[in-house]
């Protein structure tokens, strides 16, 4: 598997080749977003890690500029805790962010869930893992307006195509097959992700976020996915009308 690494702290980005490399993983570095773009095109890893700020062109200018071409993952490593920041680098088509400061065995963790995600993806989009079971049959659900279409990862709304990432398609996926059922974070967590909830984490509840955006719920009175104290996220199947 091949990584290519865009950070401009030199120090860091020799402990995090060396640590990787040790991990069994191929390693390119590059410090700027002219590197990123040359060496994507060059190698074609299968994750690009990018810092958020980078010198010149920033890692969400990045990250939007070559999401449409690039189909690896990409993961955004951030010093900042600032809700915002995670929420417009998932938007930009982030599939994962990690903050700083790191810690290896954390980074570690999420890039084997994200290279574990890749190789379930086809290029064609085919699969879909939901919990625990590969799904390659092509199943469909629709609640009133909604439509959505596992097998390409497709999602609609009164007609309209809702351009999704394939990680929000995935949170989306897995909430409207437990329909008017609270998810908890730690399960979300658990099967979007690959990981463990560690109480902290916020990608979920950014995905969420996002998520009402695209699907036209209201943010300060959400009716279609729900927050429920105390138990997590629910998908109201009635809401879509």
């Amino acid at each position: 598997m091949q990584i290519l690494l865009i950070e401009d702290d030199v120090k860091l980005t020799e402990l995090l080749d060396l640590y990787l490399s040790r991990n069994g993983y191929k390693v390119a570095v590059g410090h700027s977003g002219a590197d990123a773009q040359r060496l994507l095109d060059e190698m074609n890893p299968e994750l690009l890690i990018l810092d958020l700020m980078l010198p010149g062109m920033d890692g969400l200018s990045i990250c939007r500029a070559v999401r449409a071409t690039y189909h690896g993952k990409i993961l955004i490593l951030t010093a900042s805790d600032d809700d915002m920041d995670q929420v417009a680098a998932l938007e930009m088509g982030a599939d994962d962010y990690v903050c700083k400061p790191l810690h290896p065995r954390v980074l570690l963790a999420r890039i084997r869930m994200l290279l574990r995600r890749h190789e379930e993806e086809p290029a064609n989009g085919n699969t879909l893992l939901v919990n625990e079971e590969r799904i390659t049959s092509t199943q469909s659900r629709t609640f009133g307006q909604l439509t959505m279409v596992c097998t390409t990862k497709r999602c609609t709304l009164a007609g309209e195509a809702v351009n999704l990432t394939p990680a929000e398609f995935d949170l989306l996926w897995l909430l409207a097959q437990h329909p008017d059922q609270p998810l908890s974070r730690e399960e979300l967590v658990k099967q979007t992700r690959g990981i463990e909830y560690d109480g902290v984490d916020r990608t979920i509840d950014n995905r969420i976020v996002i998520l009402r955006k695209k699907l036209q719920d209201n943010a300060s009175q959400p009716q279609r996915i729900i927050t429920v104290r105390g138990k997590g996220y629910l998908f109201v199947a009635n809401s879509w009308h």
